[in-house]
């Protein structure tokens, strides 16, 4: 156990629940994820800022037509779905309307709400309506709202899960909580869409979710995850071993037709023995899987680029908090130098920068941005410094009585893209919005639209790697770069015509296209003078569509467990059903997971120590 700061809130690594429901394994259960639409300012919560799109919401968001527009699945929901015996309906992406809907027709006697903090107001009158049309139903609130130290006065429910939810669930349905994990199958992006064109579900061309662990052990005191699951030095792993993972992953390949895999792990590459070994076995078995990861700097630095490249890294989310930060995962690192480097061997670089770190003031915020822009890395986030409730920086902040009152802010806009909710030493209140907004800006401004910088990265890898001895390596290019002759030389060609009055952007485009030009020859020529002009045709459509307001939404997913399913098709009802992948634990296993704490501790001090730097 650990405590959060300076509260006296003291947080168990696995919830403990002191009762199971009277009907154990019989009771029936609704998990659903918040109401929609989401786009839209609304009573209830919903903020047309704030969409339900992480690219679009906090990565490409002034990108217009560019901007890369994508859904993601409530993922914990899914997880904990499909690891119980108990009949579980998902309800995912509902309207207003669906859910009460399914509340009032169906007879249920569990339901569990997920949601991030900004839809408090939502989970309030989710929780009203289940008391209306289901006064006898238990309510479980989880997800990152769990966070609210008070959230069990402010909302009417029976218990508010704060933590890893599969295992919960399980005691409190007299379940054995420590079976293993089954990995539900899980395509990591839904409804993509780029420059006004809708990518069709391919699954050779998706990539699917895979969650070895929840937590991360670098314990920034900002991150609302780390907080969750137990802060600094704790995380929950669902697959310990190389092996398990492998095994899960190959299980994901065979059923979903993909070699693409999304990690869902705060950071995957810090549990180097579980890494490496999957490492082994993908070499062992002629795996050319591609993945994308989530890294801090001082992790990436464990591993040689040899070794990165060889485990099908592709894609890397990194923390780019900027010079003087006080967050030491960057401590010691050049990062300028790792991204550079990454991008020269085809890997892709998410960076991610934080916008009102108390030293940052009015003056120097323009260095701060143009110290972020010159990483010119793939993909940028940039996000508001924000102490989010259960955060060790929320309860230091809230000591030193600098937590805004909530009557001077709406919960619903404490998401990092829009206002501050406690009161920074040298940003006045409603200057952050703009100073957000000039670094979203200025990233664009300065090395363009997101989609050229991925096929830039892209091709860099293909003309490295598309002549490598190992032919693991050179499959697992192949795969990246199968486009480049073709879609993202129309995509290159487009961009290049937008950016007709722009000569300083024009010129990167071309010189882009050239490049695709001379690598791909006459293929890549016929293919971006044809298609390029529907896609440029397409593009100009949709800044149209956007400047008269046009808003994406999620479709609604309703899905049955095993016993769901069974549950649903008696009464009549039709829901998909939720498949899953089932580890299969070897014996040689056992000892490896036994040396997990020690290895786990090794790990972080090689990540701490930079003499263990071997990325060059």
């Amino acid at each position: 156990m650990i405590t959060i700061g300076d509260s006296n809130d003291v947080l168990p690594l696995v919830p403990q629940t002191g009762a199971t429901h009277p009907l154990g394994s019989r009771a029936r259960v609704l998990l659903t994820s918040v109401f929609g639409p989401y786009a839209q300012d609304d009573e209830y919560g919903s903020r047309l800022l704030n969409p339900m799109e992480l690219w679009h919401n906090q990565v490409t968001r002034v990108q217009g037509p560019f901007s890369l527009r994508m859904f993601h699945r409530s993922w914990g929901l899914m997880l904990i779905q499909v690891n119980l015996q108990a009949p579980c309906m998902l309800l995912d992406f509902p309207t207003l309307d669906r859910f009460i809907e399914e509340i009032r027709d169906q007879e249920y006697d569990i339901v569990g709400i997920s949601s991030i903090v900004p839809n408090l107001h939502k989970v309030e009158t989710m929780c009203q309506l289940v008391r209306r049309y289901r006064p006898g139903a238990t309510i479980v609130v989880g997800g990152h709202i769990a966070n609210i130290p008070d959230l069990a006065a402010r909302i009417d429910a029976d218990h508010v899960v704060r933590g890893e939810g599969v295992r919960w669930f399980r005691r409190f349905l007299g379940e054995a909580a420590d079976q293993p994990i089954r990995h539900p199958y899980i395509h990591a992006g839904l409804n993509t869409r780029v420059m006004g064109i809708s990518q069709k579900l391919v699954p050779e061309k998706e990539a699917a979710t895979v969650i070895p662990s929840v937590g991360c052990p670098m314990g920034c005191n900002f991150c609302s995850t780390s907080a969750m699951f137990g802060g600094k030095g704790h995380f929950i792993n669902f697959y310990e071993s190389g092996d398990e993972l492998f095994d899960i992953m190959c299980q994901l390949e065979r059923s979903m037709k993909t070699t693409s895999f999304f990690i869902m792990d705060e950071n995957f590459l810090l549990h180097r023995r579980r890494a490496l070994r999957l490492l082994e076995l993908m070499e062992r078995n002629g795996k050319a899987w591609s993945m994308f990861v989530f890294s801090s700097a001082n992790a990436l630095r464990t591993y040689s680029l040899e070794q990165l490249v060889s485990l099908g890294v592709s894609r890397v989310w990194m923390g780019l908090e900027g010079k003087g930060s006080q967050y030491n995962k960057l401590d010691g690192a050049d990062c300028y130098a790792i991204v550079r480097e990454l991008q020269s061997h085809g890997i892709h670089v998410l960076g991610s920068t934080i916008i009102g770190l108390e030293e940052h003031t009015p003056e120097n915020i323009d260095e701060v941005i143009e110290h972020a822009v010159r990483y010119d890395s793939d993909f940028h986030q940039f996000m508001l410094y924000t102490p989010l409730p259960g955060t060790p920086l929320h309860a230091e902040l809230s000591a030193q009585g600098r937590i805004k009152d909530e009557r001077e802010y709406d919960v619903s806009d404490i998401h990092g893209q829009s206002v501050f909710n406690y009161r920074h030493p040298h940003i006045s209140d409603g200057q952050e919005t703009e100073l957000l907004l000039r670094a979203f800006q200025r990233d664009l401004e300065v090395n363009g639209p997101t989609i050229t910088r991925f096929i830039r990265t892209t091709l860099a890898g293909w003309k490295r790697y598309k002549h490598h001895p190992d032919e693991r390596i050179r499959r697992h290019f192949a795969w990246e770069g199968q486009d480049l002759a073709t879609s993202f030389a129309a995509l290159a060609w487009a961009a290049k015509g937008y950016y007709r009055d722009r000569p300083a952007m024009r010129e990167k485009m071309s010189r882009l296209l050239d490049e695709l030009y001379k690598e791909f020859g006459w293929k890549s020529r016929l293919y971006a003078a044809a298609a390029g002009r529907y896609v440029l045709r397409q593009t100009r459509r949709e800044e149209k569509r956007l400047a008269h307001g046009w808003t994406y939404e999620p479709p609604t997913f309703y899905e049955g467990n095993e016993a769901g399913e069974r549950v649903a098709a008696g009464g009549g009802r039709r829901a998909a059903r939720s498949d899953y992948a089932t580890p299969r634990r070897r014996p040689a296993q056992a000892a490896e997971a036994a040396t997990a704490p020690a290895a786990a501790s090794a790990e972080r001090q090689s990540v701490d120590d930079p003499r263990g730097a071997v990325l060059s």
